[in-house]
């Protein structure tokens, strides 16, 4: 699995691609956003751990290039700041998750360890069913969603909160539950997390929060998927 590491304290870069050699991955190191975009360019790139603040363009400028290359493979935002609108911005954008400095090496690699797993196994195409639900189809074998035959671009994490409310149609589904299944990490109250892929996804469903086609908020509950010929406002 070929990894883009991109921080410009040598420091930190050399650590994380010793981090990232001793659990077999192959890493291409850069310490400027003009090396990464190379390497974005020229290489098949299957992870990118960014540094958000960077030289030129800033990690969130490169986040924004790989979306709208159409690129679909995960993305994990370093940080030294603890700023939750920071965090938001990040992930709106397109990114995965996100790792704040200092961080433990354990945690580190269980992070990146995690989003690849989930990554892989929207990939592989276990279950070859499609899912629809009035304009809206999900195929599971190939990773993709369509909205009235015109494919939505989603990241691997936004496919899978889609996947996981389409399965369960027309049922409550906890913001709790939803992190927990799709991230496979432990909830806590303050996460904003789901709430931010979940604006996401609307505005790429061309839906809105006060009256959705498809993803319904519950308020104090969470959120479910409805058909939209049985929509009721």
């Amino acid at each position: 699995m070929n990894v883009l590491v991109l921080d410009d304290e040598v420091e930190i870069a050399d650590l994380v691609e010793v981090y990232l050699k001793s659990e077999n991955y192959h890493v291409f190191k850069c310490y400027s956003s003009k090396e990464a975009i190379a390497y974005l360019e020229q290489e098949t790139i299957d992870l990118a751990i960014l540094d958000v603040m960077i030289d030129e363009m800033n990690g969130f400028d490169i986040v924004k290039y790989i979306r709208d290359k159409k690129m679909r493979f995960p993305i994990i935002l370093l940080t030294a700041k603890i700023d939750n609108q920071d965090k938001i911005e990040g992930l709106t954008i397109g990114a995965d998750d996100y790792i704040t400095k200092p961080f433990n090496p354990l945690e580190f690699i269980a992070r990146v360890k995690a989003v690849v797993r989930r990554y892989t196994d929207y990939n592989e195409g276990k279950n070859k069913d499609t899912i629809d639900i009035g304009g809206l189809s999900i195929s599971k074998n190939i990773h993709k969603c369509t909205l009235y035959g015109k494919e939505v671009d989603l990241t691997p994490l936004e496919f899978e909160i889609v996947l996981y409310l389409a399965n369960h149609l027309g049922v409550v589904v906890s913001s709790e539950e939803l992190f927990e299944q799709v991230w496979k990490e432990k909830y806590f109250e303050s996460n904003n997390t789901v709430m931010v892929h979940i604006r996401r996804i609307r505005e790429k469903l061309g839906d809105t929060s006060k009256k959705p086609k498809f993803i319904k908020t519950v308020w104090g509950v969470g959120y479910k998927i409805e058909d939209e010929k049985n929509d009721e406002i």
